[in-house]
């Protein structure tokens, strides 16, 4: 049995060819109060995997979102998992009701990258 105060989950951000990190470059260009808004939402997957509505929701077959309620917006994280491992992929402010097609086109090609390096 896993200790409480122990995360059940490590993460690392997706990480291109080139070394570039986007979710890491995109939370980085959010005001202090969003970073520390979805770094906790986070944080709470982390630690309570496995976790549902309202802070996961399972999109598709390997790609879950970070739910982030923020102060005048909606934010989310696109993330997969590999063993005990939680991959963020992409990272977006949510301007419609829906996830929009090209924000879960890069998490899936994100995705398939991923799985070809390994």
């Amino acid at each position: 049995m896993q200790p409480e105060s122990l995360p059940r989950l490590t993460v690392r951000f997706y990480r291109e060819a080139s070394g570039s990190e986007p979710v890491r470059e995109w939370l980085k260009s959010l005001p202090n109060d969003e970073k520390c808004e979805i770094g906790t939402d986070i944080k709470t997957v982390q630690f309570g995997w496995p976790i549902g509505m309202p802070v996961v929701r399972h999109m598709e077959k390997d790609i879950w979102e970070v739910r982030s309620r923020l102060s005048t917006r909606i934010a989310r994280v696109l993330f997969t998992l590999e063993g005990s491992e939680m991959i963020l992929l992409h990272g977006f402010i949510k301007r419609d009701r829906k996830t929009p097609k090209p924000d879960l086109d890069l998490a899936r090609q994100r995705l398939r990258k991923l799985r070809s390096t390994r």
